[in-house]
């Protein structure tokens, strides 16, 4: 017997799509959650892939996200600023709803922005990015977390990973596009190299007592570090600003307090501002999707790597040969479709 199945995507997402669904999620909820998990594998992050699903599974149990939720669309035609109340359901159904009215206001305004309330998040921010730069506009999108991070020179978790992501479209290329924690590294990274039984790069964490560790678990019972020292520092801070506070939703000490606990999927909103390059530059000369393939060109010049270009490479792999998965992947997919919530504890 093979140690591992090579399954399409489109496979792969009926799979995870038959798990949601047996776990109560509505068809709204489930297939949007489903595309970002399969996109998660398709792109080789295996932390944002079938791995999360336990998470979204015990979220639901616990009633800490509603699996039936129907998210609302604010109306109104005359504002930049579009919002959706994702009802307490996850993020991933409510951005699908907020996105397309997000692009026209963008193309309109030249810049528009999207703010999402009450949702429980779990995914990579890259395919809200991705999903701007596929109809030609720059983007970027943030969310808080909940607090596992301490600021520059603390003793304690406080911040949230806090998660930025940013994305240019490109004339003929896969679009630039980076998304990365504030943290050294996701809390995913943590809890992946706690279940390999790996220890952790130096620099990533601290203890209970506010000590170096480079053990998952003592780090998990303890804090993150921010990435850069007091810079990812300040920039976690401006997250929980402008996708907290300024939106009217949870930071990410009030996430923590709300969940009690880190097990479940972190509960706040969501900031993502969209931009028209064309309406930007109007009136300067040059075209500027033209103009940034020549900067790109120039830091590929000096042989560097632009961000995201092996997740392409996955990508493409992936779409012509299949995503591969372990035999323990897929027992692990079996149990799941098989006993639902009463999977996870």
């Amino acid at each position: 017997m093979s140690d591992v199945t090579t399954l399409t995507t489109d496979a792969l997402h009926s799979r995870v799509l038959a798990i949601l669904s047996k776990a109560g999620l509505n068809a709204m909820q489930a297939a949007a959650i489903a595309r970002v998990i399969v996109a998660g594998e398709r792109d080789a992050c295996k932390s944002h892939g079938i791995y999360r699903i336990e998470g979204v599974l015990r979220a639901v149990k616990a009633g800490k996200a509603l699996p039936d939720a129907v998210p609302v669309l604010e109306q109104n035609d005359a504002s930049a600023i579009v919002k959706v109340d994702a009802k307490s359901g996850f993020s991933n159904a409510a951005f699908e709803l907020g996105v397309p009215v997000l692009a026209e206001r963008a193309r309109r305004f030249g810049i528009a922005a999207l703010a999402i309330n009450d949702c429980t998040h779990f995914a990579a921010l890259w395919p809200e990015v991705e999903a701007l730069t596929d109809r030609g506009l720059a983007a970027f999108a943030m969310c808080p977390s909940y607090s596992t991070v301490a600021p520059a020179g603390g003793t304690a978790p406080l911040l949230g990973t806090n998660p930025f992501a940013f994305g240019w479209p490109r004339l003929e290329s896969p679009p630039y596009v980076f998304d990365f924690a504030t943290s050294v590294a996701a809390r995913g990274e943590i809890e992946l190299h706690r279940r390999a039984g790996k220890s952790l790069p130096e620099g990533w964490a601290i203890d209970a007592n506010g000590q170096p560790t480079t053990d998952p678990e003592a780090a998990l019972a303890g804090a993150m570090l921010p990435f850069g020292g007091h810079k990812g520092s300040a920039i976690g801070t401006m997250i929980e600003l402008l996708a907290g506070v300024m939106i009217g939703d949870f930071t990410s000490r009030e996430a923590l307090d709300y969940l009690g606990s880190t097990a479940f999927a972190p509960r706040h909103g969501e900031l993502i501002v969209a931009f028209s390059p064309e309406a930007f530059s109007a009136g300067r000369p040059g075209n500027p999707l033209a103009r940034a393939e020549a900067l790109f060109e120039a830091i590929a010049g000096q042989g560097a790597r632009l961000p995201s270009q092996r997740r392409f490479a996955a990508r493409a792999r992936a779409e012509k040969d299949g995503i591969t998965l372990t035999a323990d992947e897929i027992r692990q997919l079996d149990h799941l479709l098989e006993h639902g919530l009463d999977a996870v504890a």
